[in-house]
């Protein structure tokens, strides 16, 4: 079954779809449980699972208060996290992808993405450039995370590392929900005001509400949320690449997308 697990995984090709997410099997598990999550490359909260295979990320790790852990498990393991966890209290899941290269063939294919979030004015950058608006690549990486509660939950998400990365300001499993969900999306040491944040809702019966909202100047945004939801929270950095990275891949343009999922308790 791990062979089949492992061919099935490489086949799904990341490339063909836009988000990619830590999916706990439970968002909530008791003292003494072990912890499961499926790596998922998909869309609009719904795609594959990814075996766990070492030489596709960078980072994959365990945070609880002052904790911390390597996730570890055998090539072809799906769920890629079966791991005790560190104790009882809020745990974050930590994955850092490598990079991976995506081509377009014409400039109106990446002009449908710079538009859906919301980059502005870039084919004038493109131009002003000297690059072609044809045959271009672009590289991108992922930096994901999810929260999941263990016994009562009890803790506080915080920054772990990530280049770009979305911290929840509230705990979904201990704190009151009522105003909205708080988020804070920073790349690098920098908060990134006035950014596009997507939502997405995904309902007990497997309905997807997806919203588009911003951050403000420090770089907060807030959302609703309702109780027996999971949520996908996703924010994406568009920069050029450095010199040696844009000449290891050819890739003239380079985005970073920052992933945090979490649910909310009935």
């Amino acid at each position: 079954m791990r062979i089949l697990a492992l061919i099935l995984s490489l086949a799904a090709a990341p490339l063909a779809a836009h988000e990619f997410w830590i999916e706990p099997l439970e968002y909530q598990i008791p003292s003494g449980g072990q912890l499961q999550a499926n790596i998922i490359n998909g869309e609009e909260f719904a795609g594959g699972n990814l075996a766990f295979l070492p030489n596709r990320f960078v980072n994959f790790v365990l945070f609880s208060g002052d904790n911390s852990a390597r996730v570890t498990g055998r090539p072809g393991d799906i769920p890629a996290l079966q791991q005790d966890p560190l104790g009882d209290g809020l745990h974050i899941a930590a994955y850092q992808a490598n990079n991976a290269t995506v081509s377009y063939d014409n400039w109106e294919k990446f002009q449908r993405f710079v538009d859906h979030k919301d980059f502005g004015d870039v084919l004038s950058q493109h131009q002003a450039r000297g690059l072609s608006l044809d045959g271009f690549k672009e590289i991108y990486s992922r930096h994901v995370k999810s929260l999941i509660g263990v016994g009562e939950g009890a803790g506080a998400d915080r920054r772990v590392g990530l280049e770009t990365e979305i911290v929840a300001l509230a705990n979904p499993y201990t704190d009151d929900l009522s105003g909205g969900m708080p988020v804070q999306v920073y790349y690098r040491n920098d908060l990134r005001a006035d950014t596009q944040v997507e939502v997405f809702e995904k309902a007990p019966d497997g309905r997807v509400v997806i919203s588009l909202h911003r951050t403000n100047g420090e770089g907060i945004a807030v959302f609703p949320v309702r109780p027996g939801y999971a949520y996908m929270v996703d924010a994406v950095v568009l920069r050029a690449p450095n010199i040696e990275l844009q000449a290891s891949s050819g890739a003239v343009w380079e985005t970073l997308w920052a992933n945090l999922t979490f649910a909310v308790p009935e």
